[in-house]
C-alpha cells in the first residue's frame, strides 16, 4: 500500500478486494460507457484472473478510482484496462496517479514486463503519440433489439444473404478453441486479416503468440470463420453479459477480422444465429469491424424487424507504448 498527495488530499493505492465491489460500482456513473459499462460483470472475475492486478485509490476511506493490469505476451506486456474515476474528482489527476502508481508497481514486481499496451475509444490526440505508438484501429457497429426480435433479424439477413450469393460468397464454420488457436497463430492469418497484427477481442489486444491463447480460451468464445483453410473472414464472440442500460439488457461483442463484404456477413449472421437460443431481455450487440467494411454492413443489416441501431459511430484505437 502507498500514498501520495492529491488536490489536498491523500490518495492511497492498494489491491482491490472482494468487498470492494459495491464501493467499486459506485465510482461508475449509469451514463458510462452508454450505459454498457461492464465493470459489474468483470470485477469478481478480475480478481482470480491468473495474470491480472486490480488497483484501488482511496481518498478518506472512499473507493475513488480503479484501474487493472493483465500480463500477456508470455508475461512481456501489460494490457491496462478498466480505468474509472468517480464521477465527481474526474479531470482531477486521480487516473494519472492511480496509472502511474501501477506502472511503477509493475516495474518493480515484474521486470519482464517491457511495454504497456491499452484501447481507447477517443482518437488519441498528438500529445498522446509523443507517449504511445497507434497499433491499429477498428470501428464499431452497434445494433439494439429485444431479444423476441433478434430471430426475424436473423431470417431477414439470411434471405439477403442468399440472394446476393455469387461464386465468390462462402458460408461459415464454427471452431472449437483448438481448431481456432492454430488458425488464428498461422501466418496466413496474422499477415492477411489481423488488423496491426494483433488479435482483438472486447477491447482487449493480444499478440498471436500461443501463450495468450489460454486467455482467450478463459474467454468462453465462440470463433466462426467463412472457411478453415486461408478464411477470408475469421470472427469471435464473447458470451452476453449485463449492462446497466436497462434492468434486463445484455451486451454481445462480436469482433471480425477480414475486408471480404461477403465474408464478413456470413459470419456475422452466423454469430448472431448462434446466441438466438440462449438470449432474453434487450440486446446491444457490438460488432467490430475493419473501417472498410463498415459502410456495407451498416447497410446490410437495415432492417424490418424493429432492430435499431445503438450508436452511429464508435471506433476503438490501440496503443501500445515502452514500460
Amino acid at each position: 500500500m502507498s500514498a501520495v498527495g492529491g488536490g489536498g488530499c491523500e490518495l492511497v493505492f492498494s489491491l482491490a478486494e472482494e468487498q470492494d465491489f459495491q464501493q467499486v460500482l459506485n465510482i461508475c456513473s449509469c451514463d458510462d460507457y452508454n450505459g454498457l459499462d461492464y465493470m459489474a460483470a468483470v470485477f469478481h472475475r478480475w480478481l482470480q484472473e491468473p495474470g491480472r492486478l486490480v488497483f484501488i485509490a482511496r481518498m478518506k476511506n472512499r473507493v475513488v478510482a480503479l484501474e487493472s493490469a493483465l500480463l500477456v505476451d508470455g508475461g512481456q506486456t501489460a494490457i491496462f484496462q478498466g480505468l474509472r474515476v468517480v464521477p465527481d474528482l474526474r479531470g482531477h489527476a486521480v487516473g494519472g496517479a492511480l496509472q502511474n502508481h501501477v506502472t511503477a508497481y509493475i516495474r518493480h514486481n515484474y521486470p519482464e514486463v517491457s511495454a504497456v499496451r491499452l484501447s481507447r475509444a477517443e482518437e488519441p490526440s498528438p500529445q498522446t503519440l509523443t507517449k504511445y505508438r497507434l497499433i491499429t484501429k477498428e470501428v464499431i457497429l452497434s445494433l439494439c433489439c429485444e431479444a423476441d426480435d433478434l430471430g426475424l433479424f436473423v431470417n431477414e439477413l439470411q434471405s439477403r444473404l442468399r440472394r446476393q450469393a455469387d461464386s465468390s460468397s462462402r458460408g461459415a464454420v464454427t471452431l472449437n478453441h483448438q481448431q481456432a488457436a492454430t488458425l488464428i497463430l498461422s501466418d496466413y492469418v496474422v499477415s492477411k486479416l489481423l488488423p496491426g497484427k494483433i488479435i482483438i477481442n472486447d477491447w482487449e489486444p493480444l499478440k498471436p503468440v500461443e501463450a495468450n491463447m489460454e486467455v482467450l480460451r478463459r474467454r468462453g468464445l465462440t470463433w466462426i470463420v467463412d472457411r478453415e483453410f486461408e478464411p477470408a473472414a475469421i470472427s469471435l464472440c464473447s458470451p452476453p453479459y449485463a449492462v446497466p442500460y436497462r434492468h434486463d439488457a445484455l451486451r454481445v461483442n462480436i469482433n471480425i477480422f477480414g475486408r471480404s463484404v461477403s465474408s464478413v456477413r456470413a459470419v456475422f449472421v452466423a454469430q448472431l444465429e448462434a446466441l438466438l437460443p440462449s438470449l432474453r431481455g434487450y440486446l446491444v450487440f457490438n460488432v467490430y469491424v475493419d473501417p472498410e467494411v463498415l459502410p456495407p454492413l451498416r447497410h446490410f443489416c437495415e432492417n424490418n424487424a424493429n432492430v435499431s441501431f445503438f450508436k452511429d459511430r464508435w471506433e476503438e484505437f490501440i496503443l501500445e507504448r515502452n514500460l
